[in-house]
């Protein structure tokens, strides 16, 4: 098999053999898996920033696996001819494999569920002893603990409570079982009228702009990544991607004065 592609220029060679082979061609794997080198680290890097928010228990490794299914799968379905960058394209996948992943594991150990149970307990005695939530140096006495081993058991124990989506809310007699998914209330739910209006304005904002200029306001704005992350998108410095947002900052306050009528303002 050849070298992975390091240069742009090489990428996109790869990218551009890669879509006019059929899935049966005896080059379809070898050119999938040079690209699936080429971007390891946003997996990894993804990976990572999910698994630093997870209790312990939780193996980093089952994490990028699940990942690079991920991004095998964005790898096959993405569209070079869309002017779309690969990297914007894929990572909402890899983080949804990874997501999917948990969602299908017992990840809280037992050790955990077991000090949850006991800090549990403790609450229950202090609350009906003192008549309302015991403190943290209440609960540290009362067990006999260091207060930073209460506070990262209150932490722990958070996790418990992760239920799954996928488990049953009740039985039907129809062929589909009810789900949590199926009945949880979705309070982050957008209206679909405010979602058009949101795009008109994102139309609006980005009007003129560069590609460059217009990717930095819609991944900043609206798909809340840092200016590390759209550097990395955009193979920019963070410092440069901090400069051009101020820059199209200070122009869209400008422009604002002429463009009222276009805002409804």
């Amino acid at each position: 098999m050849a070298a992975t592609a390091t240069t742009d220029d090489e990428i996109l060679q790869v990218w551009t053999e890669f879509t006019k082979l059929e899935k049966d061609s005896p080059d379809y794997e070898p050119l999938r898996n040079r690209l699936v080198e080429r971007y390891m680290p946003l997996v990894r890097y993804n990976g990572e920033r999910i698994w630093q928010r997870l209790p312990d228990g939780v193996e980093l490794d089952d994490l990028i696996s699940a990942g690079i299914f991920g991004l095998m799968d964005a790898i096959d379905a993405f569209d070079l001819d869309r002017g779309v960058k690969f990297e914007t394209y894929c990572v909402p996948r890899i983080r949804g494999a990874m997501l999917d992943e948990l969602r299908t594991m017992d990840w809280v150990p037992r050790l955990v569920r077991s000090k949850a149970s006991k800090l549990a307990a403790a609450k229950k005695t202090l609350e009906t002893r003192f008549g309302r939530a015991p403190t943290v140096a209440e609960l540290s006495e009362h067990m006999e603990l260091p207060v930073k081993e209460v506070e990262k058991m209150q932490s722990d124990a958070n996790a418990v409570g992760v239920v799954s989506l996928n488990k049953k809310w009740y039985e039907t007699d129809s062929y589909k079982d009810v789900r949590e998914i199926d009945v949880l209330e979705d309070k982050k739910g957008e209206d679909p009228t405010r979602r058009v209006q949101k795009n008109d304005l994102m139309r609006l904002v980005t009007k003129g702009l560069n590609r460059n200029e217009r990717l930095i306001i819609i991944l900043y704005y609206y798909e809340e990544l840092t200016m590390k992350e759209i550097g990395a998108t955009l193979d920019l410095s963070e410092s440069r991607v901090s400069q051009m947002h101020t820059s199209i900052v200070n122009r869209l306050q400008q422009q604002l004065g002429y463009r009222r009528v276009e805002f409804g303002t």
